[in-house]
């Protein structure tokens, strides 16, 4: 055993003797939260959460904006490598039986859910027909809760039908929640 995987498993580091490659994961999926900051935080300064100007000013992002159009590929490059990652990260600790440990495992469960809701609000955020239909169908997933479900997809949609200030939401709620996901993940 080398000096290295000998101070790794003593009592210094709580890490198990099977640490491998496949525990590089967890700082990879920091790394990508972080560039997904960094760079939602610039596409933020020139986006308008209007739904008649949403569409436009993603188009003027990546038209006018000095490398805007790196900032809005970097993006959604690390979006998608982050799922990538968050991926790997589960099957590695379903290989490793790691759903064992119950409250590490129910934590993990949601930031998945945390990170898929980011994920939904930003793929609505451009407001294209797409995107409008989207959000349409799937906060409409809300109204089977019983009692709260068509109060709560009220609340959501800020009225009757899917209009500006759901977009706002929308856009709030997905500037706020990596930075949960950060303080729920540390």
């Amino acid at each position: 055993m080398s000096n290295q995987h000998a101070l790794l498993t003593s009592n210094l580091l709580p890490v198990g003797s099977n640490i491998s490659t496949w525990w590089n994961f967890g700082s990879m999926l920091l790394a990508c939260l972080m560039l997904q900051i960094m760079t939602g935080f610039f596409l933020a300064i020139h986006y308008t959460a209007n739904i008649n100007l949403a569409f436009s000013s993603v188009i003027h992002i990546t038209r006018d904006v000095p490398y805007g159009w790196i900032m809005q590929n970097l993006h959604t490059i690390s979006a998608s490598l982050f799922f990538i990652c968050i991926y790997t990260h589960i099957a590695r600790g379903l290989y490793y039986g790691l759903y064992l440990n119950k409250e590490v495992w129910l934590s993990g469960t949601t930031l998945l859910i945390i990170l898929m809701a980011t994920a939904f609000f930003g793929y609505v955020l451009p407001w294209g027909q797409m995107s409008f239909w989207a959000a349409t169908v799937i906060t409409n997933l809300l109204t089977a809760i019983p009692y709260l479900g068509i109060t709560l997809t009220t609340w959501l949609w800020g009225g009757f039908s899917i209009s500006d200030p759901t977009l706002t939401r929308f856009f709030a709620l997905h500037f706020i929640l990596p930075f949960i996901i950060i303080s729920l993940s540390s």
